[in-house]
Protein backbone atom coordinates (compact mmCIF):
# COMPACT_ATOMS: atom_id res chain seq x y z
CA UNK A 1 0.00 0.00 0.00
CA UNK A 2 2.96 2.20 0.87
CA UNK A 3 3.88 1.89 -2.93
CA UNK A 4 0.51 3.09 -4.31
CA UNK A 5 0.46 5.58 -1.79
CA UNK A 6 3.36 7.27 -2.32
CA UNK A 7 3.12 6.95 -6.36
CA UNK A 8 -0.27 8.38 -6.29
CA UNK A 9 1.11 11.34 -4.92
CA UNK A 10 3.81 11.50 -7.22
CA UNK A 11 1.86 11.61 -9.97
CA UNK A 12 -0.35 14.24 -8.26
CA UNK A 13 2.59 16.33 -7.90
CA UNK A 14 3.54 15.47 -11.74
CA UNK A 15 0.05 16.46 -12.97
CA UNK A 16 0.01 19.83 -11.46
CA UNK A 17 3.04 20.61 -12.63
CA UNK A 18 2.75 19.70 -15.69
CA UNK A 19 -0.82 21.96 -16.15
CA UNK A 20 0.92 24.39 -14.18
CA UNK A 21 2.34 26.59 -17.32
CA UNK A 22 -1.44 26.42 -19.32
CA UNK A 23 -3.34 27.67 -16.28
CA UNK A 24 -0.33 30.47 -15.66
CA UNK A 25 0.61 31.13 -19.19
CA UNK A 26 -1.34 34.20 -19.75
CA UNK A 27 -0.40 36.53 -16.53
CA UNK A 28 3.15 34.85 -16.38
CA UNK A 29 3.83 36.13 -20.25
CA UNK A 30 2.29 39.11 -19.32
CA UNK A 31 4.94 39.76 -16.42
CA UNK A 32 7.95 39.07 -18.49
CA UNK A 33 6.64 42.28 -21.45
CA UNK A 34 5.21 39.89 -24.19
CA UNK A 35 2.63 41.63 -26.24
CA UNK A 36 -1.13 40.94 -25.99
CA UNK A 37 -0.81 39.76 -29.89
CA UNK A 38 1.83 37.62 -28.67
CA UNK A 39 0.55 36.01 -25.99
CA UNK A 40 -0.81 32.89 -27.89
CA UNK A 41 2.17 32.22 -30.27
CA UNK A 42 4.62 32.85 -27.16
CA UNK A 43 2.48 30.18 -25.31
CA UNK A 44 2.15 27.83 -27.74
CA UNK A 45 6.04 27.45 -28.89
CA UNK A 46 6.83 27.39 -24.87
CA UNK A 47 4.08 24.52 -24.97
CA UNK A 48 5.89 22.65 -27.83
CA UNK A 49 9.45 23.25 -25.79
CA UNK A 50 7.73 21.37 -22.58
CA UNK A 51 6.48 18.66 -25.11
CA UNK A 52 9.95 18.02 -26.44
CA UNK A 53 11.70 17.81 -23.08
CA UNK A 54 8.40 15.46 -22.05
CA UNK A 55 9.55 13.15 -25.33
CA UNK A 56 12.96 13.30 -24.59
CA UNK A 57 12.86 12.34 -20.67
CA UNK A 58 10.35 9.60 -21.95
CA UNK A 59 13.06 7.51 -23.52
CA UNK A 60 15.45 8.79 -21.66
CA UNK A 61 14.03 7.92 -17.73
CA UNK A 62 12.38 4.32 -19.36
CA UNK A 63 15.74 3.34 -20.72
CA UNK A 64 17.13 4.04 -16.70
CA UNK A 65 14.42 2.67 -15.36
CA UNK A 66 15.11 -0.89 -17.19
CA UNK A 67 19.14 -0.46 -16.74
CA UNK A 68 19.40 1.00 -13.15
CA UNK A 69 15.92 0.37 -11.46
CA UNK A 70 12.54 2.25 -11.00
CA UNK A 71 13.23 4.04 -7.73
CA UNK A 72 15.95 5.39 -9.49
CA UNK A 73 13.60 6.87 -11.76
CA UNK A 74 10.94 8.13 -9.56
CA UNK A 75 13.89 9.70 -7.28
CA UNK A 76 15.79 11.47 -10.62
CA UNK A 77 12.94 12.71 -12.21
CA UNK A 78 11.26 14.07 -9.15
CA UNK A 79 14.14 15.50 -8.36
CA UNK A 80 14.42 17.47 -11.43
CA UNK A 81 11.15 18.72 -12.37
CA UNK A 82 11.11 19.59 -8.46
CA UNK A 83 14.26 21.74 -9.34
CA UNK A 84 12.74 23.13 -12.44
CA UNK A 85 9.37 24.87 -11.42
CA UNK A 86 11.09 26.61 -8.41
CA UNK A 87 13.79 27.88 -10.96
CA UNK A 88 10.32 29.13 -12.77
CA UNK A 89 9.35 31.13 -10.25
CA UNK A 90 12.97 32.97 -10.88
CA UNK A 91 12.72 33.59 -14.80
CA UNK A 92 12.85 37.16 -16.00
CA UNK A 93 13.36 36.36 -19.65
CA UNK A 94 11.33 33.68 -22.55
CA UNK A 95 14.45 32.27 -22.73
CA UNK A 96 15.04 31.04 -19.24
CA UNK A 97 11.58 30.42 -19.34
CA UNK A 98 11.82 28.14 -22.07
CA UNK A 99 14.53 26.24 -21.02
CA UNK A 100 13.36 25.82 -17.62
CA UNK A 101 10.04 24.39 -19.08
CA UNK A 102 12.26 21.55 -21.53
CA UNK A 103 14.11 20.85 -18.03
CA UNK A 104 10.89 20.50 -15.83
CA UNK A 105 9.30 18.65 -19.27
CA UNK A 106 12.46 16.05 -19.00
CA UNK A 107 11.84 15.38 -15.23
CA UNK A 108 7.96 15.02 -15.58
CA UNK A 109 8.45 12.43 -17.97
CA UNK A 110 9.31 10.13 -15.92
CA UNK A 111 6.94 9.86 -12.87
CA UNK A 112 4.36 7.94 -14.07
CA UNK A 113 5.57 5.53 -16.41
CA UNK A 114 7.93 4.03 -13.27
CA UNK A 115 5.26 4.87 -10.26
CA UNK A 116 3.02 2.36 -13.01
CA UNK A 117 6.02 -0.02 -14.00
CA UNK A 118 6.72 -0.38 -9.81
CA UNK A 119 3.01 -0.50 -8.84
CA UNK A 120 2.39 -3.78 -11.50
CA UNK A 121 5.09 -5.38 -10.57
CA UNK A 122 4.54 -5.43 -7.00
CA UNK A 123 0.95 -6.38 -6.55
CA UNK A 124 -0.46 -9.63 -7.25
CA UNK A 125 -1.97 -9.92 -10.64
CA UNK A 126 -5.49 -10.28 -9.09
CA UNK A 127 -5.48 -6.70 -7.69
CA UNK A 128 -2.95 -4.83 -10.07
CA UNK A 129 -5.79 -3.17 -11.78
CA UNK A 130 -6.89 -1.38 -8.56
CA UNK A 131 -3.28 -0.27 -7.64
CA UNK A 132 -2.51 1.68 -11.15
CA UNK A 133 -5.98 3.31 -10.85
CA UNK A 134 -5.41 4.45 -7.55
CA UNK A 135 -2.32 5.53 -8.90
CA UNK A 136 -3.65 7.52 -11.89
CA UNK A 137 -7.04 8.60 -10.68
CA UNK A 138 -5.41 10.46 -7.65
CA UNK A 139 -2.49 11.60 -9.63
CA UNK A 140 -5.07 13.53 -11.82
CA UNK A 141 -6.34 15.53 -8.98
CA UNK A 142 -3.06 17.64 -9.26
CA UNK A 143 -4.89 19.39 -12.19
CA UNK A 144 -8.16 20.58 -9.89
CA UNK A 145 -5.67 21.57 -7.51
CA UNK A 146 -3.06 23.42 -10.36
CA UNK A 147 -6.09 25.46 -11.45
CA UNK A 148 -7.16 26.56 -7.98
CA UNK A 149 -3.55 27.77 -6.78
CA UNK A 150 -3.35 29.29 -10.46
CA UNK A 151 -6.36 30.99 -9.97
CA UNK A 152 -5.97 32.55 -6.35
CA UNK A 153 -2.58 32.49 -6.07
CA UNK A 154 0.58 34.81 -8.07
CA UNK A 155 2.06 32.64 -10.92
CA UNK A 156 4.97 32.55 -9.38
CA UNK A 157 4.01 31.49 -5.69
CA UNK A 158 2.21 28.71 -7.93
CA UNK A 159 5.43 27.08 -9.74
CA UNK A 160 7.31 27.34 -6.05
CA UNK A 161 4.74 25.35 -4.34
CA UNK A 162 4.86 22.84 -6.83
CA UNK A 163 8.79 22.55 -6.63
CA UNK A 164 8.55 22.74 -2.95
CA UNK A 165 5.43 19.81 -2.80
CA UNK A 166 8.14 17.63 -5.09
CA UNK A 167 10.89 17.91 -2.72
CA UNK A 168 8.28 16.99 0.14
CA UNK A 169 7.39 14.02 -1.50
CA UNK A 170 11.17 12.99 -2.30
CA UNK A 171 11.62 12.51 1.23
CA UNK A 172 8.59 10.06 1.83
CA UNK A 173 10.44 7.79 -0.96
CA UNK A 174 13.24 7.02 0.81
CA UNK A 175 10.59 4.46 2.59
CA UNK A 176 10.05 2.47 -0.74
CA UNK A 177 11.21 -0.90 -2.08
CA UNK A 178 12.76 -1.80 -5.28
CA UNK A 179 10.87 -4.18 -7.61
CA UNK A 180 11.59 -7.86 -6.87
CA UNK A 181 11.23 -8.33 -10.82
CA UNK A 182 13.44 -6.32 -12.03
CA UNK A 183 16.10 -6.99 -9.09
CA UNK A 184 16.12 -10.99 -10.02
CA UNK A 185 16.65 -9.42 -13.57
CA UNK A 186 19.08 -6.78 -12.81
CA UNK A 187 21.73 -10.47 -11.70
CA UNK A 188 20.80 -12.14 -14.53
CA UNK A 189 23.88 -11.43 -16.52
CA UNK A 190 22.64 -12.81 -19.60
CA UNK A 191 19.33 -10.27 -20.17
CA UNK A 192 20.13 -7.22 -22.03
CA UNK A 193 17.79 -4.31 -20.37
CA UNK A 194 16.48 -1.18 -21.51
CA UNK A 195 17.51 -1.30 -25.03
CA UNK A 196 15.19 1.47 -26.27
CA UNK A 197 15.91 0.40 -30.18
CA UNK A 198 15.19 -3.57 -29.46
CA UNK A 199 12.06 -2.23 -29.82
CA UNK A 200 12.18 -1.69 -33.39
CA UNK A 201 14.25 -4.74 -34.71
CA UNK A 202 11.11 -7.36 -34.66
CA UNK A 203 8.07 -6.05 -36.49
CA UNK A 204 5.93 -7.89 -33.79
CA UNK A 205 7.63 -6.28 -31.07
CA UNK A 206 7.11 -2.77 -32.94
CA UNK A 207 3.42 -3.08 -33.57
CA UNK A 208 2.95 -3.91 -30.11
CA UNK A 209 4.58 -1.00 -29.27
CA UNK A 210 2.90 0.88 -31.85
CA UNK A 211 -0.85 -0.17 -30.52
CA UNK A 212 -0.25 0.43 -26.99
CA UNK A 213 0.31 4.05 -28.10
CA UNK A 214 -2.66 4.75 -30.62
CA UNK A 215 -5.33 3.27 -27.91
CA UNK A 216 -4.36 6.78 -25.91
CA UNK A 217 -4.54 8.97 -28.44
CA UNK A 218 -7.76 9.94 -28.28
CA UNK A 219 -7.33 10.99 -25.02
CA UNK A 220 -5.31 13.77 -25.83
CA UNK A 221 -7.19 14.65 -28.89
CA UNK A 222 -10.08 15.14 -26.31
CA UNK A 223 -7.85 17.37 -24.18
CA UNK A 224 -5.60 18.70 -26.34
CA UNK A 225 -8.50 20.11 -29.16
CA UNK A 226 -12.09 19.88 -27.96
CA UNK A 227 -11.01 20.84 -24.40
CA UNK A 228 -7.83 23.56 -25.29
CA UNK A 229 -10.01 25.19 -28.05
CA UNK A 230 -13.33 25.32 -26.20
CA UNK A 231 -13.57 29.05 -26.25
CA UNK A 232 -13.57 29.00 -30.34
CA UNK A 233 -15.47 26.46 -30.41
CA UNK A 234 -18.09 27.69 -27.86
CA UNK A 235 -17.82 30.82 -29.81
CA UNK A 236 -19.06 28.65 -32.74
CA UNK A 237 -21.90 27.16 -31.19
CA UNK A 238 -23.26 30.10 -30.58
CA UNK A 239 -22.92 29.65 -26.73
CA UNK A 240 -24.92 31.71 -24.79
CA UNK A 241 -21.75 33.18 -22.96
CA UNK A 242 -17.83 32.98 -23.42
CA UNK A 243 -16.36 30.00 -22.47
CA UNK A 244 -13.31 29.69 -20.32
CA UNK A 245 -10.57 27.00 -21.23
CA UNK A 246 -9.46 27.19 -17.49
CA UNK A 247 -12.89 25.80 -16.32
CA UNK A 248 -13.16 23.30 -19.12
CA UNK A 249 -9.81 22.28 -18.33
CA UNK A 250 -10.43 21.56 -14.60
CA UNK A 251 -14.34 19.63 -15.64
CA UNK A 252 -12.57 17.67 -17.97
CA UNK A 253 -9.97 16.63 -15.34
CA UNK A 254 -12.46 16.22 -12.30
CA UNK A 255 -14.12 13.39 -15.03
CA UNK A 256 -10.88 11.91 -15.90
CA UNK A 257 -9.88 11.07 -12.16
CA UNK A 258 -13.23 9.72 -11.67
CA UNK A 259 -12.99 7.85 -14.98
CA UNK A 260 -9.51 6.81 -14.39
CA UNK A 261 -10.45 5.04 -10.85
CA UNK A 262 -13.58 3.62 -12.51
CA UNK A 263 -12.41 1.82 -15.26
CA UNK A 264 -9.58 0.37 -13.37
CA UNK A 265 -11.89 -1.32 -10.90
CA UNK A 266 -14.67 -2.19 -13.60
CA UNK A 267 -11.35 -3.77 -15.72
CA UNK A 268 -10.80 -6.08 -12.28
CA UNK A 269 -14.28 -6.87 -11.93
CA UNK A 270 -15.15 -7.97 -15.60
CA UNK A 271 -11.54 -9.60 -15.78
CA UNK A 272 -10.63 -7.54 -19.04
CA UNK A 273 -8.44 -4.96 -19.80
CA UNK A 274 -9.70 -4.78 -23.81
CA UNK A 275 -13.39 -4.97 -23.06
CA UNK A 276 -13.20 -2.12 -20.70
CA UNK A 277 -11.25 0.23 -23.33
CA UNK A 278 -13.73 -0.39 -25.84
CA UNK A 279 -16.62 0.86 -23.52
CA UNK A 280 -14.88 3.61 -22.62
CA UNK A 281 -13.05 4.45 -26.26
CA UNK A 282 -17.34 4.04 -27.58
CA UNK A 283 -18.29 6.73 -25.68
CA UNK A 284 -15.44 8.66 -26.15
CA UNK A 285 -16.33 8.52 -29.80
CA UNK A 286 -20.21 9.32 -29.11
CA UNK A 287 -19.82 12.27 -26.58
CA UNK A 288 -17.47 13.78 -28.70
CA UNK A 289 -20.25 13.99 -31.62
CA UNK A 290 -22.25 15.13 -29.31
CA UNK A 291 -19.69 18.01 -28.18
CA UNK A 292 -19.31 19.09 -32.22
CA UNK A 293 -22.62 19.27 -33.17
CA UNK A 294 -23.63 21.38 -30.16
CA UNK A 295 -25.84 24.71 -31.16
CA UNK A 296 -26.24 27.66 -28.70
CA UNK A 297 -25.22 25.27 -25.55
CA UNK A 298 -24.64 27.49 -21.80
CA UNK A 299 -21.05 27.71 -20.74
CA UNK A 300 -22.39 25.23 -17.31
CA UNK A 301 -23.39 22.65 -20.13
CA UNK A 302 -19.90 22.84 -22.02
CA UNK A 303 -18.43 22.37 -19.04
CA UNK A 304 -20.63 19.50 -18.10
CA UNK A 305 -20.79 17.76 -21.16
CA UNK A 306 -16.20 18.10 -20.75
CA UNK A 307 -16.55 16.85 -17.50
CA UNK A 308 -18.31 13.61 -19.05
CA UNK A 309 -15.87 13.37 -21.41
CA UNK A 310 -13.19 13.25 -18.90
CA UNK A 311 -14.75 10.39 -17.27
CA UNK A 312 -15.13 8.63 -20.83
CA UNK A 313 -11.44 9.20 -21.67
CA UNK A 314 -10.24 7.81 -18.22
CA UNK A 315 -9.33 4.78 -19.42
CA UNK A 316 -5.80 6.39 -19.20
CA UNK A 317 -5.26 3.81 -15.65
CA UNK A 318 -6.01 0.83 -17.94
CA UNK A 319 -3.74 2.05 -21.34
CA UNK A 320 -0.83 2.57 -19.12
CA UNK A 321 -1.66 -0.76 -17.48
CA UNK A 322 -2.13 -2.63 -20.83
CA UNK A 323 1.75 -1.08 -21.62
CA UNK A 324 3.35 -2.57 -18.82
CA UNK A 325 1.62 -6.07 -18.90
CA UNK A 326 2.67 -6.24 -22.41
CA UNK A 327 6.35 -6.36 -22.48
CA UNK A 328 9.24 -8.24 -20.25
CA UNK A 329 10.94 -7.26 -17.20
CA UNK A 330 13.96 -6.22 -18.90
CA UNK A 331 11.96 -4.02 -21.49
CA UNK A 332 8.86 -2.68 -19.45
CA UNK A 333 10.26 0.20 -18.19
CA UNK A 334 11.10 1.80 -20.86
CA UNK A 335 8.00 1.17 -22.49
CA UNK A 336 5.58 2.06 -19.92
CA UNK A 337 7.50 5.17 -19.65
CA UNK A 338 7.82 6.27 -23.18
CA UNK A 339 4.56 5.67 -24.19
CA UNK A 340 2.39 8.22 -22.36
CA UNK A 341 4.40 10.80 -23.72
CA UNK A 342 4.61 9.83 -26.87
CA UNK A 343 0.74 9.83 -26.57
CA UNK A 344 1.40 13.64 -25.38
CA UNK A 345 3.94 14.09 -27.87
CA UNK A 346 1.44 13.58 -30.54
CA UNK A 347 -0.67 16.71 -28.82
CA UNK A 348 1.32 19.05 -31.80
CA UNK A 349 0.70 16.56 -35.09
CA UNK A 350 -2.72 16.40 -34.09
CA UNK A 351 -3.22 20.67 -33.71
CA UNK A 352 -1.29 20.80 -36.90
CA UNK A 353 -4.18 18.69 -38.82
CA UNK A 354 -6.69 20.62 -37.41
CA UNK A 355 -5.46 23.70 -38.21
CA UNK A 356 -4.31 22.75 -41.60
CA UNK A 357 -7.70 21.50 -42.30
CA UNK A 358 -9.13 23.97 -41.45
CA UNK A 359 -6.43 26.23 -43.52
CA UNK A 360 -6.16 24.18 -46.61
CA UNK A 361 -9.46 22.31 -46.92
CA UNK A 362 -11.61 25.03 -45.93
CA UNK A 363 -13.55 23.02 -43.12
CA UNK A 364 -15.16 24.24 -40.06
CA UNK A 365 -13.49 23.99 -36.57
CA UNK A 366 -16.18 21.84 -35.79
CA UNK A 367 -16.13 19.61 -38.76
CA UNK A 368 -11.99 19.57 -39.19
CA UNK A 369 -12.21 18.41 -35.46
CA UNK A 370 -14.63 15.71 -36.65
CA UNK A 371 -11.30 14.71 -39.39
CA UNK A 372 -9.06 14.38 -36.51
CA UNK A 373 -10.96 12.74 -34.10
CA UNK A 374 -12.57 9.78 -36.48
CA UNK A 375 -8.85 9.00 -37.32
CA UNK A 376 -7.87 8.62 -33.92
CA UNK A 377 -10.37 6.65 -32.74
CA UNK A 378 -10.59 4.59 -35.79
CA UNK A 379 -6.54 3.86 -35.51
CA UNK A 380 -7.41 3.35 -31.17
CA UNK A 381 -9.73 0.89 -32.21
CA UNK A 382 -8.17 -1.12 -35.29
CA UNK A 383 -5.21 -1.10 -32.41
CA UNK A 384 -6.95 -2.45 -29.46
CA UNK A 385 -8.97 -5.29 -31.64
CA UNK A 386 -5.39 -6.66 -32.60
CA UNK A 387 -4.30 -6.13 -29.29
CA UNK A 388 -3.69 -9.18 -26.52
CA UNK A 389 -5.43 -9.16 -23.85
CA UNK A 390 -3.10 -8.93 -21.09
CA UNK A 391 -5.47 -9.52 -17.70
CA UNK A 392 -4.24 -11.78 -14.97
CA UNK A 393 -0.87 -12.00 -16.53
CA UNK A 394 2.43 -12.84 -14.73
CA UNK A 395 5.04 -9.95 -15.46
CA UNK A 396 8.42 -12.17 -14.19
CA UNK A 397 9.27 -12.66 -17.82
CA UNK A 398 11.42 -11.36 -20.40
CA UNK A 399 11.70 -10.08 -24.22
Amino acid sequence: MTTVLVGALGYFVDIYDLLLFTIVRVPSLRSLGVSEAALLNEGLGLLSIQMWGLLAGGILWGVLGDKRGRLSVLFGSILLYSVANIANAFVHSLEGYAFWRFVAGVGLAGELGAAITLVSEMLPARVRGYGTATVAGVGLLGAVAAALVGRYLPWRTAYIIGGVMGLILLATRLSMFESGMFSRTRDDAAVTRGNFFALFTQSGRFFRYLRCILIGVPIWFVVGILVAASPELGRQMGATGPVSAGDAVLATYVGLAVGDLSSGFLSQWVGSRKKVVALYLTATALLSAVYLSLSGPTPSFVYGLCMALGVAIGYWAVFVTIAAEQFGTNLRATVTTSVPNFVRGSVPLLTWSFKALQRDAGLSMSASARVVGLVCVSLAALSLFKMEETFGRELDFHE
